[in-house]
C-alpha cells in the first residue's frame, strides 16, 4: 500500500519530541545518520494496477467473540474506547465498567479491542501488555466471580511465547500457594514467567493474521 508520509516526517517528529535517547542504538543511528529507507508513495508505477480492500479489523474480532459469549447466555457489551490507553487506566475503566453492568443483570461480558500501553524500563522481564494487563487485572478482581482473558490475535504478547493470559478471583490465591509474587512480577516487567509457572498462559503459536489485541471481561 502507498505511503503519503515521508522520511523527513520521522525526523521531524523524533528531534521535536527528543526522542533520540529513548531508542534502541540501531534505531538511534539511523535517525542520526538520517539512514531511513524512503517509501513507496501514491503516484508510484507499483500501484498503477493495485487494489485493496481490508477484510478483518479489530472490530470484527470483538463482534465475533461477543457473538460466540451471546451463545453461551452473557449479556455483552463492547467497548473499544481504551485503544491506546496505558494499562492501568484501562483496566480500571474496563473493570469499573463490568462492576456496573452486572448490577443489572446476572451474567455479564465485555468485550474490548485494540492495544494498550506499557512502559517498560530497560530491566525488563519477559512479557507483554498482554499479560501484564492481565496480572494488573487479577489484584482488583480476588475472591470475585470475574475472569480476563487479554491476547494478541498474532498469538505473540510481547518478548514472550503466549499471546497474552486468563485471570480470575482464585489467582492470586493460587500464586500464593506456589510462592509466587503478582506484584514483584508486575514490577520486573515479568508477567509471562508468573502465568506459565501458574499454568495460565494463553498460548496458540504464530496465528498468520493481526488485528491487534482482544480483551474479554466475564462476570457472573
Amino acid at each position: 500500500m502507498p505511503d503519503s508520509t515521508t522520511a523527513a516526517d520521522c525526523y521531524r517528529i523524533a528531534e521535536k519530541y527528543g526522542l533520540h535517547p529513548n531508542f534502541p542504538d540501531a534505531v538511534r543511528r539511523l535517525f542520526e545518520g538520517r539512514a531511513l529507507e524512503e517509501t513507496s508513495k501514491p503516484d508510484d508505477p507499483i500501484f498503477v494496477h493495485s487494489r485493496w480492500w481490508p477484510i478483518l479489523s479489530s472490530s470484527s474480532a470483538a463482534q465475533a467473540a461477543g457473538k460466540l459469549l451471546s451463545k453461551h447466555g452473557f449479556a455483552v457489551e463492547i467497548d473499544n474506547a481504551p485503544d491506546d490507553w496505558p494499562y492501568d487506566r484501562a483496566a480500571e475503566h474496563l473493570l469499573g465498567s463490568v462492576h456496573e453492568l452486572r448490577k443489572g443483570v446476572s451474567r455479564v461480558a465485555l468485550v474490548s479491542a485494540g492495544e494498550i500501553t506499557v512502559k517498560v524500563d530497560r530491566s525488563g522481564g519477559v512479557g507483554g501488555r498482554n499479560q501484564h494487563f492481565a496480572l494488573h487485572c487479577a489484584q482488583h478482581i480476588a475472591g470475585e466471580h470475574i475472569t480476563v482473558l487479554s491476547a494478541g490475535t498474532d498469538g505473540i504478547d510481547g518478548n514472550s511465547s503466549a499471546a497474552g493470559a486468563v485471570v480470575d478471583g482464585t489467582t492470586l490465591e493460587r500464586a500464593r500457594e506456589m510462592a509466587l509474587s503478582a506484584h514483584l512480577a508486575l514490577e520486573k516487567f515479568d508477567s509471562s514467567s508468573f502465568f506459565e509457572k501458574l499454568g495460565d498462559a494463553v498460548i496458540t503459536g504464530p496465528t498468520g493474521n493481526n488485528v491487534r489485541d482482544l480483551r474479554m471481561l466475564l462476570a457472573w
